[in-house]
């Protein structure tokens, strides 16, 4: 097993690659300037509008540097608002605005037909493997 073991990042490697270049091509084809990780937090924000930044962190796994950086990207596009918080105005809450509303609500069919051409060939019973393993491989390597 050990030898099968040697590869398992160059697998998550490729796989991760090839399916951030599928989405970065396909909003490209579609007329957006996004990026898939910008994807992930208009995604985020559409299913749980006016979150922290450390709680987009939280929920997109990455870090406060990158996370202000894509905020700061997705403002400058007009897809996102910070709006201080009433009882500390240090801290700030991100909300969609109405073209990152209109953007999720375009990219949503796109995003749904490349998750489905992801799983072809796939059964639930496959699914449900894969999410146990992926997730059992994530606990491991978050155990200090």
């Amino acid at each position: 097993m050990q030898a099968e073991n040697n590869k398992i990042g160059y697998y998550l490697e490729r796989t991760t690659r090839l399916v951030k270049l599928n989405f970065h091509q396909a909003f490209k084809n579609a007329g957006f300037n996004i990026t898939p990780e910008q994807w992930v937090i208009l995604d985020i924000l559409n299913s749980q509008n006016g979150l922290s930044q450390s709680d987009l962190a939280e929920q997109s796994f990455k870090d406060a540097p990158s996370i202000s950086r894509i905020i700061d990207t997705l403002a400058r596009k007009s897809f996102v608002e910070r709006k201080p918080v009433k009882n500390d105005r240090r801290k700030f809450e991100i909300f969609l605005t109405e073209d990152g509303i209109k953007t999720v609500k375009a990219l949503t069919p796109l995003v749904n037909k490349l998750r489905n051409q992801s799983w072809q060939g796939l059964s639930k019973e496959d699914y449900t493997k894969f999410l146990k393993i992926i997730n059992k491989i994530f606990d491991n390597m978050s155990k200090e």
